[in-house]
């Protein structure tokens, strides 16, 4: 019982996470609003584990929520629903030096003004999803790509921290993306 009591945000966190990847493995819109309360709940899991970062980047992901349900239902400039696309190559080297430069920032910071135990990597998953949730948004297919990523580290950050549900969800994440980068392969328009 003092388990579920230590662990109960990250179980109910960690359910939600399972049904925010099966929506989005289905390109369901349903995926934003459980993202939704899945972020909320973050902030304070996150901020009790000395997960700066990642708690942070929950308040991110909120605003990213509703700009991603916003971008899905009105797709890119017309009234019909945002397909499925590249992420555009003119974008890569720009994205690519945001993440670099915001690692590097976040990583200052939480080594400089916190008492984080793990700045590199909690400031490079944290990075590195900035862009994974802007390009999800967009409907790129090689969001699942930048997800597999920051699903691996985030797997071992996690089981290293003491939240071993959402650890094995990260894990579980990895699987799911990769399947999902072929069903959305597949559903891309031809």
């Amino acid at each position: 019982m003092e388990f579920l009591e230590e662990h109960w945000l990250d179980i109910v966190t960690t359910v939600l996470g399972l049904a925010y990847i099966l929506l989005e493995y289905k390109a369901s819109i349903w995926m934003w609003l459980v993202g939704f309360f899945m972020q909320a709940l973050g902030i304070v899991l996150y901020y009790q584990k000395g997960l700066y970062a990642d708690c942070g980047m929950e308040f991110y992901y909120l605003s990213m929520t509703v700009y991603g349900y916003w971008r899905w239902v009105r797709g890119a400039a017309s009234k019909e629903a945002l397909p499925i696309r590249h992420f555009p190559s003119r974008l890569v080297l720009p994205w690519t030096l945001l993440i670099l430069g915001v690692w590097g920032i976040m990583f200052w910071f939480l080594k400089t003004f916190t008492d984080s135990t793990v700045p590199m990597i909690d400031s490079f998953t944290t990075a590195l999803s900035i862009v994974g949730i802007w390009a999800l948004a967009h409907k790129y297919l090689e969001q699942w790509f930048i997800w597999i990523v920051v699903d691996v580290f985030t797997c071992g950050l996690y089981f290293y921290k003491d939240i071993p549900f959402k650890a094995s969800l990260y894990a579980l994440y990895v699987v799911i993306a990769i399947f999902g980068f072929f069903k959305w392969r597949k559903m891309m328009p031809r």
